[in-house]
């Protein structure tokens, strides 16, 4: 089956901070794809019900239900086609449907910034926020998923998004994606 941009399936991956949603909303748009940001849904999952995003990831370390309906939805927009889905562990959890799997990658100190830029919070706050949440997460993938969530080995593409510009990074996704098509011509 000849896979067309219309009916692609991307999933983008990293650390908070990295800019996976930047990044997938400007790629979704570009190549009039749906988006779903994975993220976005877990951070007003903890608004609904009047949590920070660590206290949360703490509940969800205890409760894997959080995570199975957060993946769940994800997967099942997935397999409808046509979408770019950013999620930390997005890539990971997709691999039998995506047809391209991107990590975008910083330094700590560049996506502490972006986040206190975001969240509109103190650095220090961030930074200790930040740090407790990746340790939980980092927790909970290995135990619920068996996976490691440093590790970028089985991706198609591995970007540093200090590197460039977001748009530019678009354009290194969307020409690795031109690439697999072609390959499945």
């Amino acid at each position: 089956m000849v896979l067309g941009i219309e009916r692609a399936v991307i999933a983008i991956g990293g650390p908070a901070g990295s800019g996976k949603t930047t990044i997938a909303k400007l790629l979704a748009k570009k190549l009039r794809l749906r988006h779903l940001s994975v993220g976005y849904f877990f951070r007003k999952l903890a608004q609904e019900k009047g949590l920070t995003i660590e206290e949360l990831s703490e509940i969800a370390q205890q409760d894997p239900s959080i995570d199975r309906y957060l993946d769940s939805m994800a997967l099942e927009e997935a397999k409808k086609g046509g979408i770019v889905i950013d999620g930390h562990a997005a890539p990971w959890l997709l691999k039998d449907v995506a047809h391209l799997r991107v990590a975008v990658i910083a330094s700590p100190e560049v996506r502490y910034r972006r986040l206190a830029e975001r969240d509109k919070k103190n650095i220090e706050e961030i930074i200790k926020e930040t740090k407790t949440r990746e340790e939980i997460e980092r927790n909970r993938y290995r135990r619920y998923y068996g996976i490691d969530i440093e590790d970028y080995t089985d991706f198609d593409l591995v970007i540093n998004t200090e590197r460039f510009k977001p748009e530019e990074v678009v354009e290194i996704i969307v020409k690795a994606l031109e690439l697999r098509i072609k390959h499945t011509e």
